[in-house]
């Protein structure tokens, strides 16, 4: 049986993961909305996103 003292520190690993690995999602999906909007332009980029979201409701 593992120590309350190392159950903690394997709970702190896991959380610190899950934090980088959304800090990471969050940075790719920032960058592909950069690139899109660099290639695409800003009207055209805003008719897409407007055009997807209407596309969920």
């Amino acid at each position: 049986m593992q120590r309350p003292a190392q159950m903690a520190t394997s709970q702190r690993g896991l959380a610190s993961m899950i934090v980088a690995c959304s800090a990471a999602a969050g940075a790719a999906l920032l960058l592909g909305a950069l690139a899109l909007w660099a290639h695409y332009g800003t009207a055209v980029f805003f008719e897409m996103l407007a055009s997807g979201i209407a596309a969920c409701f």
